[in-house]
């Protein structure tokens, strides 16, 4: 249907050799979390101990180790789920990991945006307008026939 080695390709489908790539990183369910982060929101990160109430984890970004709350630990979703295009199919459908994917999604250009998604869409509407006949003045209009 889409030709990968169009210029614009990247405007019109997802590079699948691509997303593959990144579908297929090791992942373990049960270690593997999202915490929450003043800053970033949420971050990703790998449980390292369960004592109590209280779970120390090993954050992804920096190696530093942390200690939250269980409530405040979400579950994150298996790689195969990255910048999926209907978050219903997700298996964990949290708050960290909608952010993530549309924050990903957003990044790679995903988002849906029928208007800035296509060049070629663009131009052929801005290209019609400025032909397209200019409407008569309201004054010079007949009314409509009863």
């Amino acid at each position: 249907m889409f030709d990968p080695t169009d210029p614009d390709f990247e405007y019109l489908a997802v590079d699948r050799k691509k997303l593959l790539r990144e579908q297929t990183q090791t992942f373990d369910g049960k270690k593997n979390c999202w915490v929450p982060d003043d800053k970033e929101g949420f971050l990703a990160a790998e449980i390292q101990s369960t004592k109590g109430d209280e779970i120390t984890v090993k954050l992804v970004k920096n190696n530093e180790t942390k200690t939250f709350k269980k409530d405040d630990i979400q579950q994150m979703n298996p790689p195969k789920f990255e910048k999926i295009e209907d978050m219903a199919n997700m298996t964990y459908l949290n708050e960290a990991s909608v952010l993530h994917n549309l924050k990903t999604r957003y990044s790679a250009g995903l988002i849906y945006r029928p208007l800035s998604s296509s060049p070629h869409y663009v131009f052929t509407c801005l290209q019609y307008q400025t032909t397209a006949a200019t409407p008569a003045p309201l004054a010079q209009l007949t009314p409509a026939p009863v």
